[in-house]
């Protein structure tokens, strides 16, 4: 794992990242668009990780925190680089900053059908919540 780098992502990573998710994650959001990505990076410059190995874009995760709440998304590891650490590399990195920013508990999304996913998160110490559902509603911008 010595030969992973996990950094920040910056603007000029977004079409790579993009490019990214639709190959590695599992299904897009509404904001997973240039503007929606470019937005989050605005906001807040350190909330989107990059893992990468050899040059190459191995995983990512979005560590954001509104200042009360740490919430990740977009967990997400190239096929070709899974279990090989980078999800436990890129949740060490999102926690750390949590820590840092004085956050108490993360939170995760997962989509109820990814088992693939369920796995990783459980693995990583992080457990479902039963009592809760998440209750949307698109805007209009």
């Amino acid at each position: 794992m010595n030969d992973l780098r996990i950094r920040a992502a910056a603007p000029a990573d977004l079409d790579t990242v993009l490019a990214f998710w639709k190959e590695a994650a599992e299904g897009t959001s509404i904001s997973d668009d240039r503007d929606g990505v470019a937005r989050l990076l605005d906001r807040d410059p350190q909330s989107l990780l990059l893992a990468e190995r050899d040059g190459e874009l191995a995983g990512t995760v979005i560590a954001g925190f509104d200042g009360w709440r740490c919430h990740l998304y977009r967990l997400a590891v190239h096929p070709g680089h899974r279990r090989r650490g980078v999800a436990t590399a890129l949740l060490a990195a999102a926690e750390e900053r949590f820590a840092a920013l004085g956050g108490r508990r993360g939170d995760a999304m997962v989509l109820n059908e990814n088992e693939l996913a369920h796995h990783a998160w459980s693995a990583a110490g992080y457990a479902p919540q039963p009592q809760w559902s998440r209750w949307v509603k698109p805007l209009r911008p």
